[in-house]
């Protein structure tokens, strides 16, 4: 089991950025894939981004693709960011760490662990 605390959310006013950072604890010695999907209020919990094991394959939603980039760091403890740029009021939502097995998918249910999410909230 992997444990994963997620960091960096706050209020920022549109166009600006924001950097998410998700720290992996426990089993990290097991090559996964890690992501981040979002939850706005009222709404189904939505992929953002993954990236794979060694950072070689990255995938964004469209809504965000151009203006999120997603990197990760192995060397010690496994951290996973999410510099998110130009940000508007729709990304305003609870940001959640994830790990998989498969960078390709956008199922919520193909991942295993999760984080218990960081609040991002854009004004306008």
């Amino acid at each position: 089991q992997v444990q994963l605390v997620e960091s960096g959310g706050g209020l920022v006013q549109a166009g600006g950025s924001l950097r998410l950072s998700c720290a992996a604890s426990g089993r990290t010695s097991i090559s996964y894939a890690m992501g981040w999907f979002r939850q706005a209020p009222g709404k189904e919990r939505e992929f953002v981004a993954t990236i794979s094991w060694r950072g070689g394959s990255r995938y964004y939603a469209d809504s965000v693709k151009g203006r999120f980039t997603i990197s990760r760091d192995n060397a010690k403890n496994t951290v996973v960011y999410l510099q998110m740029n130009s940000l508007k009021p729709e990304d305003t939502a609870l940001y959640y760490c994830t790990t998989g097995p498969s960078a390709a998918s956008r199922r919520e249910n193909d991942f295993t662990s999760w984080g218990q999410g960081t609040q991002v909230t854009v004004s306008s």
